[in-house]
């Protein structure tokens, strides 16, 4: 179970006496992109995969806090196609966040230019397909946002600075996969794991002995939990989805779903080359892959088996990211500290409990969240309600708590208050791990256990220094 505080609050500071004001627009970037269909051999196999720029995954964007990004994409499938943009804030529009219901997707042979503003973040995203199952074809990639020059970092420069996109991979097509859920079934296994869109030692990452890296890691994948490590190495936390943390040291990190880390290795090894190892987690049949960490001046190749993962299970991982803390004294991407945000403090006005199911309904398959299956609606939920236009979805028709009545279909719509605090508990009685996504929001992760959740729960809540991030893993 996670528990999590989900706010969005304004502050002005108003100031008696003589204004000044200078205006200066902050720097845009422009990046055009052509997405099309490609051969792909991610896994030895021939398969149509989505490239952009030709290019799978898809090409990085790096930025610097608070800059423009405009960002045209231009359609060339033969579907409807639509990016989403995993927890970057659309401050700015928040109507292009890219998914179902506040965003329209790009017809085929048309194209649309998203207008993004990176405000007051830093840190380590990913873009990625939110549409028809596309994700798992490929169109996705990396976010890197910089923090500014004038505001320090809490670690020395890295040497260089990687990024690792990790996660499952089926040989099958992504339609295939798409009409096996429509059918009301469950996906099977998958058939590997991939990391930068390529099998085990595909991907080699060259570093200099005696110097220090930054790997900004994501799993970019459909179903599975991953772990990672690096042979010989450890790997010093710094960063999650933005915000600086306590610098602890792991042998091993556990990846959850949507989620992005920043870790610090430092190349202290003797030269050669060593595996750097992603498995998955909570899975019947552990699947395995490996990347390449090698030495410049190495003239030996990787020996010995790949370093094993965690032997335990859910208390392993659940103590894992407990351990994960907000770095109260280091600057975000503002000069100030971190911690000023005082998020405990704040008093929530509305409990919401979210409790995900797997109800069949109708014979088939289908997946709930308070009993509720979500039926998409023809008319793209943001224009209906901008323009007012009723039938299309009703507010409450989804309730905050668990009802424990059998699954049902609707066009699920939860009200919100502008400017309040929710207090949001996710609670999972399924056999497998889930992620929770907020799109467009971060939320502080205040408590996480196993067990029911109630009022009582609240007493071991961090209200202090817990990380603030846009996707939590819920266990089993």
């Amino acid at each position: 179970m996670g528990i999590s505080k989900v706010g969005l609050s304004l502050v002005l500071i108003v100031c008696l006496g003589f204004i000044v004001c200078i205006y200066g627009e902050d720097p845009y970037r422009f990046f055009t992109w052509n997405v099309s269909y490609g051969d792909i051999y991610p896994l030895g196999l021939k398969q149509q995969g989505i490239l952009i720029n030709g290019q799978f995954p898809g090409p990085q964007i790096e930025c610097v806090t608070n800059d423009n990004l405009i960002i045209s994409v231009f359609n060339s499938l033969d579907e409807p196609f639509l990016l989403s943009w995993n927890g970057v804030l659309q401050r700015r529009n928040s109507w292009q966040d890219g998914v179902y219901g506040t965003n329209c997707p790009i017809p085929p042979g048309q194209n649309f230019t998203y207008v993004l503003q990176v405000k007051d973040q830093i840190g380590s995203y990913f873009y990625f397909p939110s549409l028809a199952f596309h994700k798992a074809a490929g169109g996705f990639g990396s976010i890197k946002i910089l923090s500014r020059s004038v505001i320090p970092v809490p670690f020395d420069p890295p040497a260089a600075d990687f990024s690792i996109l990790a996660g499952d991979w089926y040989k099958q097509n992504h339609t295939n996969l798409k009409a096996i859920l429509d059918n009301g079934n469950i996906l099977p296994i998958p058939d590997g794991l991939l990391i930068n869109g390529r099998g085990s030692n595909g991907v080699a990452f060259t570093v200099d002995q005696g110097k220090t890296y930054r790997l900004r890691i994501s799993n970019v994948g459909l179903t599975t939990s991953l772990n990672i490590r690096i042979q010989g190495h450890k790997m010093k936390l710094v960063e999650v989805e933005g915000t600086h943390t306590l610098q602890n040291t792991y042998s091993s990190l556990d990846v959850h779903l949507g989620q992005s880390y920043s870790v610090l290795v430092t190349a202290d090894q003797p030269p050669q080359d060593y595996y750097i190892v992603v498995s998955s987690r909570f899975t019947s049949q552990v699947l395995t892959t490996t990347a390449i960490l090698h030495y410049s001046s190495s003239a030996a190749s990787v020996s010995g088996p790949p370093p094993g993962g965690p032997t335990t299970q859910i208390d392993w991982s659940l103590n894992q990211a407990r351990s994960l803390r907000r770095n109260l004294t280091a600057s975000g991407p503002r000069p100030n500290p971190q911690g000023s945000y005082h998020y405990g403090l704040i008093n929530t006005t509305r409990t919401i409990r979210l409790a995900n199911g797997a109800p069949v309904i109708g014979g088939k398959q289908r997946f709930s969240v308070n009993s509720v299956s979500f039926v998409p609606a023809d008319t793209p939920l943001k224009l209906a309600d901008h323009f007012k236009i009723p039938g299309v979805f009703s507010l409450g028709s989804i309730p905050d708590s668990p009802t424990g009545s059998g699954g049902y279909l609707q066009t699920s719509v939860m009200a919100a208050d502008f400017r309040g605090f929710a207090e949001v508990v996710f609670e999972n009685p399924e056999d497998t791990v889930q992620s929770w996504h907020l799109d467009g929001h971060h939320f502080f992760v205040v408590g996480m256990d196993g067990g029911p959740w109630s009022e009582s729960s609240r007493l071991n809540y961090n209200l202090r220094d817990t990380i603030s991030r846009s996707t939590v893993q819920v266990q089993k």
